[in-house]
Parts: structure tokens; sequence; C-alpha cells
């Protein structure tokens, strides 16, 4: 896609954003702050996965610390909006530079089985630790509070959800352009390679993870910010594969790709929310479609009809 027609995409996109509170019902906004928290889980994945080329499964247990670090840190100290957030970003970052480093000699399916296991032990942590968690009964979320005044609503979050998104966007990007993001893809491509052009391989793939858990931290932490309530089974491995099915169906390896995945996906997922039985049969046969039709995913094929050929 032509420079022009992405600095175009990225208007319209900002317009819409600024648009939907003042036309949006509450619901309208509700599943707009849900779309800007699957678009940067679907951000951070993307680094781990799209960009270094790990294939890793542990996301939604680095969102569920996020959302817990925020939920805990606001409901006992009340303090203001950035401050749970940036805590559920650090502390899920800090657990991914751990499960990064521990996963350094498995690639490929070992990786996926060992990331997926810390997924599963990091759920059953939230369904055990009840004196942290709430256990099976959920945890009430306290609003969250900016200078003193409360976040009570849906429309009073959007703001500050949106903002973030954007943010975790724009730093996504950068990342992706600077030096590091080009070490992301030189590891991606061959690891052999890498190492000969001098790419310090086992600690690029320990920042991808560190990156991933942040941002899937931070996800975690604006749930937090519009929601009064989490339970540990919206936390489990579907969600990962939820997730998962979004970087896919928007274009692996693309940042535009992602942030399409998530919000096209996610609107799916919402409206198979009253079909609740035939969810995974038609997300199996929209994967199946993708792959059969548009292997590159949604954000390709739409760069293809505009003329371009060229990945965000």
């Amino acid at each position: 896609m032509s420079r022009p027609v992405a600095a175009l995409l990225v208007l319209v996109c900002l317009a819409v954003l600024a648009a939907v509170p003042l036309f949006g019902s509450g619901y309208i906004v509700y599943i707009a702050n849900l779309l800007l928290v699957f678009v940067v889980l679907c951000l951070g994945l993307h680094i781990v996965i799209g960009e270094t080329g790990q294939f890793a499964l542990a996301h939604a247990a680095f969102y569920g610390i996020g959302i817990y670090t925020a939920a805990l840190v606001g409901n006992a100290y009340a303090l203001p909006f950035p401050l749970p957030v940036l805590a559920g970003g650090l502390v899920a970052g800090v657990i991914g530079v751990v499960l990064g480093a521990a996963a350094l000699r498995m690639r490929d399916i070992y990786l996926a089985l060992a990331t997926f296991a810390f997924g599963e032990a990091m759920q059953w942590v939230f369904l055990n630790w009840t004196v942290v968690t709430g256990g099976p009964n959920g945890l009430s979320i306290s609003p969250a509070t900016f200078f003193g005044i409360a976040i009570v609503n849906d429309k009073e979050a959007y703001p500050f959800v949106a903002a973030l998104a954007v943010l975790m966007a724009a730093v996504t990007l950068v990342i992706s352009r600077s030096r590091l993001g080009r070490s992301f893809r030189a590891v991606r491509d061959s690891e052999i390679a890498a190492m000969a052009m001098g790419v310090p391989v086992r600690r690029t793939k320990v920042t991808a993870f560190a990156l991933s858990a942040v941002l899937a931290g931070v996800a975690g932490g604006m749930f937090a910010t519009f929601s009064t309530f989490i339970h540990p089974d919206s936390l489990g491995f579907q969600t990962t594969i939820l997730v998962l099915t979004m970087i896919v169906v928007g274009g692996l390896g693309s940042i535009f790709g992602a942030v399409s995945g998530a919000i096209f996906f996610g609107l799916v997922s919402e409206l198979l929310r009253q079909a609740p039985q035939f969810q995974e049969i038609i997300y199996g046969l929209i994967l199946m479609v993708f792959m059969m039709y548009a292997p590159r995913g949604l954000f390709a094929a739409a760069a293809a009809k505009l003329g371009g050929n060229r990945h965000g």
C-alpha cells in the first residue's frame, strides 16, 4: 500500500475513533472499547509471532496477569488511571522475560506446547488463588480514577482506552521500523543468517517475548478500566486461539493486518455471541475460507485491491 493511501487510512481510522462516543450508544461504545483491547492484544502477538516467528500460545495468560494486576492495584490504592495499567504491563513484561529466557532452547511445536502449558498453569492459578483473584467467584473491579474523578461508564473510559490503543499502535510501528524490528525479522527468516550478521538471537527472542507480554498486560489494564468484573473462564486457551485467528485473518507479519483482523474478528465474535454453540464451527469455516482465498490475510487482500503490494 502506498504511503498516501496508508496515511489516508490512518486519518479515517482516527476520525472514526473520535466519532464513536459522539454518535454511538452505550453498547456501541462498550464494543468499541473491547475492540481496542483486542487491537493491543493482537499487536502484542504480532511482535512475537508475526515479527519474530516464535509460535507462542501464552497470550491469554499475560492478558489475565495484566487484568488482575491492574484491578488489584486499583482496588487497593485507588491510583490514577495510567498507573494500574502501567503496573499490569510491567508485571506481565517481567514474567514474559522469565518465560522467554526459559523457552530459548525450544522452537516450533515444542515452544507452542511449553507456552500452552504456561497458559493453562496461569488459568489454574487464576481459578485457585482465591484469596487474591477471587477464584471461581471472579473479582470485582473498582472504577478507575483520573485526577480523583471516577470513570464509571464506557463513554467516560473510551477516551483513555482509545488514547492507549493509538499509543501502543504507534509504539509497535516505531519498533517494527527500528533496528530492533529488523532484528526480529532477521531471526524469523533465519537464525543462522541473523547470527552471521551479528544479531544477538537469544536477546532478540527474549525482548520479543517481553514486549509481547507488556502489550498483553497493557491490554488487560485497558480492560480493567471499563470493566467491573473479571472471571478466569474468559482467560483460557480459547482467548489465545481467538487472538491468534485475528492476526492470521488480518495478515500475519503486518501491523495493519493485526489491527484489521482484531476489528473484523472482534465484530464477528460479538455477532456470534447470540449463537455460542456455532461459534467454533463458524470460526473454523472463516479460517478455512481465508486460507483458501486470502492466505496473506484481510489487509493484504484489501491492499491488493487498492493496487499495492507492501505490508505495513
